[in-house]
């Protein structure tokens, strides 16, 4: 429903000015409709495409052209959260968790996965010594 919203949002901040712009040429129309495509398809790739794959060493996290990977020795704590405006779980989950780990830019990742408890026990195997809140 949140995306949905979003996107409404998003097609009538570009259309309403187009469509009250009485000076507009086709090549104005051509640019506009353009970004308002791209907007939209960047949104709903990078909320769709969101992936989490368990590797020998490090869980690779994958949404949109957004990418992390995360060593599982460098995972240090794990919360659950229920932000929705932020990590790669942007607009796409009410229930998710947050993965501190030491070489994180903004210091964690957050992220939603389908399972939670399945995606927690995984975690567990491959990072013994990580504290969970």
């Amino acid at each position: 429903m949140i995306i949905s919203i979003t996107l409404f949002v998003i097609l009538a901040v570009f259309i309403i000015p187009l469509s009250l712009d009485k000076e507009r040429t086709i090549i104005d129309t051509i640019i506009v409709l353009s970004l308002c495509v791209l907007s939209i398809g960047f949104i709903l790739w990078s909320a769709f495409s969101i992936k989490y794959v368990f590797y020998q060493d490090h869980l690779f996290v994958k949404g949109g052209l957004f990418r992390s990977r995360i060593p599982y020795e460098e995972i240090t704590r794990i919360l659950t959260t229920k932000e929705i405006f932020t990590g790669y779980r942007l607009l796409s989950s009410k229930d998710g968790i947050e993965i501190y780990y030491k070489s994180s830019s903004l210091g964690s990742v957050k992220i939603s996965p389908k399972d939670i408890e399945l995606f927690i026990s995984e975690i567990k195997k491959r990072c013994p010594n990580v504290h969970f809140d």
